[in-house]
């Protein structure tokens, strides 16, 4: 519990902080989730991919913007994305905003899937900040890469399916095609959260431990809880980096 309370006092935003990301990440939130709204209205996407379009911009976008103005900014970028998702689950069915994240084969828990991710996301982030510090950036590219491409690879080329356990009663499947997706992307992940993170290097190890990383996310990704993979996602992942990965 020390390390949440540590967290949030020492990146609360000061006013000034405030005044100046919060309107432009507002925007660029607000412009993220137009663009997946408008592709599925004007274009005909499914909804697979739309509202993997929008959680790849948030995730890639936080992680530069934690990498590059630390975690204050990230946390007004997380508050403005926040605000957008509130609106569009208030703006409802038909609204282009809210049909750019719920999927139909969700109803009647469209709602749900929207705000379940949402949840998962903030735990996840917030958690693996407040336990693994930078190292928190695995997580947020492995959620932002491996799983945002799963379910459109398996949307698009998944012919061998596979049934996963279900919750609130909404089945839910996946796809090898999907899985093997979710797995190099991982990879691909991890190898750019190295890069990124001073405490993690390359080493001979890294020949085993990345891609034994990469499968566990695979795994994950298959069998969480539908709608709470963002926070699974982070926090294992964040977790084992730092205990496998990390610079002694």
């Amino acid at each position: 519990m020390h390390a949440y309370v540590a967290f949030f006092v020492e990146n609360s935003p000061t006013f000034g902080e405030w005044l100046s990301w919060f309107p432009p990440f507002l925007v660029w939130a607000y412009g993220c989730l137009f663009l997946a709204g408008y592709l599925k209205k004007q274009r005909s996407l499914k909804t697979g991919y739309t509202r993997k379009i929008f959680h790849f911009l948030i995730f890639t976008s936080a992680t530069a913007i934690q990498t590059v103005w630390g975690l204050r900014p990230l946390c007004l970028f997380g508050a403005a994305t926040s605000v957008v998702i509130f609106y569009a689950v208030l703006r409802g069915d038909g609204h282009l905003l809210y049909e750019a994240l719920a999927r139909e084969k969700d109803a009647p828990h469209r709602t749900y899937y929207i705000l379940a991710p949402y949840c998962a996301t903030l735990i996840g982030g917030v958690t693996s900040n407040a336990l693994f510090g930078q190292v928190a950036l695995v997580g947020y590219l492995i959620t932002g890469l491996g799983d945002a491409i799963g379910e459109p690879v398996g949307t698009r080329f998944g012919k061998h399916p596979y049934r996963v356990p279900a919750f609130r009663g909404v089945p839910s499947t996946r796809s090898y095609e999907g899985s093997a997706a979710v797995f190099l992307m991982s990879l691909l992940a991890i190898i750019i959260a190295a890069s990124l993170v001073p405490e993690l290097r390359f080493t001979g190890r890294s020949l085993l431990l990345f891609p034994g990383l990469a499968l566990l996310s695979a795994v994950l990704e298959a069998f969480s809880p539908h709608g709470w993979d963002n926070a699974v996602m982070q926090i294992v992942p964040s977790c084992c980096a730092s205990l496998f990965l990390i610079i002694s």
